[in-house]
């Protein structure tokens, strides 16, 4: 590990100001992907900006509609959070999949968002339900967030403050965790909308995505049989020695499939 100096901040605006000052320094929530990246030396930020503690990152609520999550929002506390539980299940079943306790008690939301693993589990809730991340500048459509691999909309400087959920009439989560690490090897998370069926994918191609074959097919039946009749392109997933293309591209299908039947498991409420 790099030396580096440590601060920290008092405030957001204390931490935004620094951080925009000082481009090599590094903002410090849960800290579950930057300090094994510190240990093995793949990083040296000039500071490291700890921002887990301030109060303007916490908080669960349901307001006009969305749930709203503080950035610094640990995953065990959305799992076991009564409001996610009646609001959104869908999300304190994909927290409480994450990792294992101790990651679970000390990584937090914002952290997973932004630092877009491709096999993190929230990009797939975030891209299905067409969350917002709210910043310190501005409000990002997730759409607009998601640019790539460990990429995202987010400037130099730039501090998710908080997610913004629009409550579906119900959504379901699958994944084929690594048994190693928990993270998805293919994630599927389907949301049903107002406006229809969302389809997010996660851990089987370079960054999350959404599935617009299966959007189409599953407007028309809400069936796990609908996946039987589409292709997932084998050529668009990650490989490994943990699995190929072509087993990645059959998880999807699988865990899409799975997905739906825990859909239709769960009453409208």
């Amino acid at each position: 590990m790099f030396e580096f100096n440590y601060l920290q901040a008092k405030s957001l605006s204390e931490a935004a100001a620094f951080v925009a000052a000082n481009p090599d320094a590094k903002l410090l929530a849960g800290g579950m992907t930057l300090l094994p990246t510190l240990k093995q030396r793949l990083a040296q930020p000039s500071h490291l900006v700890d921002i887990g503690g301030l109060p303007e990152l916490r908080g669960i609520e349901v307001k006009d509609g969305k749930l709203a999550l503080g950035a610094a929002t640990r995953h065990h506390e959305v799992a076991a959070s009564a409001v996610v539980r009646q609001a959104l299940p869908a999300l304190a079943y994909l927290a409480e999949q994450i990792g294992d306790p101790q990651v679970r008690n000390r990584g937090t939301v914002g952290g997973s968002v932004a630092n877009n693993d491709p096999a993190a589990d929230y990009p797939a809730a975030v891209l299905a339900l067409g969350a917002t991340i709210v910043t310190t500048r501005r409000e990002i459509d997730a759409g607009d967030y998601f640019q790539g691999m460990f990429a995202t909309a987010l400037e130099a400087g730039e501090i998710i403050v908080r997610l913004l959920f629009p409550l579906p009439q119900r959504a379901a989560y699958m994944k084929f965790p690594h048994p190693a690490s928990g993270y998805a090897m293919a994630g599927v998370f389907i949301a049903e909308t107002k406006t229809g069926i969302r389809v997010a994918v996660t851990g089987a191609g370079p960054g999350v995505f959404r599935w617009n074959d299966a959007e189409n097919a599953l407007a028309k039946q809400l069936n796990p049989a609908v996946f039987d009749g589409l292709a997932v392109a084998a050529a668009n997933m990650n490989e490994d020695f943990h699995a190929t293309r072509e087993y990645r591209a059959n998880l999807v299908k699988v865990m899409a499939k799975r997905a739906v039947q825990k859909l239709l498991e769960i009453s409208n409420w």
